[in-house]
């Protein structure tokens, strides 16, 4: 910076760093703007997440959840039941552990 009578002069270089500086301060400015913006976002993604699992094991821990799936079971398995349990079980079954008198129908005794 140079004086010439009441003007002060900038020479071209000093005006061209400091346009520079400025520049940069203003792109660091809106990059820390952004980055904030962006801290903030994720904080309320993450309490979010956290809050939502939170209530989700609370339902699924709860009486009135483990009701209502067994109503849901039982419902479909109900219907199910009466077309299985016929097809499914014997007219006769034998003893549970056989004993030295029992044999096996169609089988020759040893």
């Amino acid at each position: 910076m140079t004086y010439k009578g009441d003007r002060a002069t900038i020479s071209s270089n000093t005006s061209t760093l400091v346009n520079e500086s400025a520049l940069i301060i203003a792109y660091l400015i809106m990059y820390r703007k952004i980055l904030d913006a962006l801290t903030i976002l994720s904080t309320i993604l993450v309490l979010g997440i956290l809050g939502g699992s939170f209530v989700t094991y609370k339902y699924v821990t709860s009486e009135q959840f483990k009701a209502k799936m067994m109503e849901q079971v039982m419902g479909k398995v109900s219907g199910l039941m009466p077309k299985v349990l016929d097809k499914g079980l014997p007219d006769m079954t034998g003893t549970s552990v056989p004993d030295k008198n029992w044999t096996v129908p169609g089988v020759p005794k040893l």
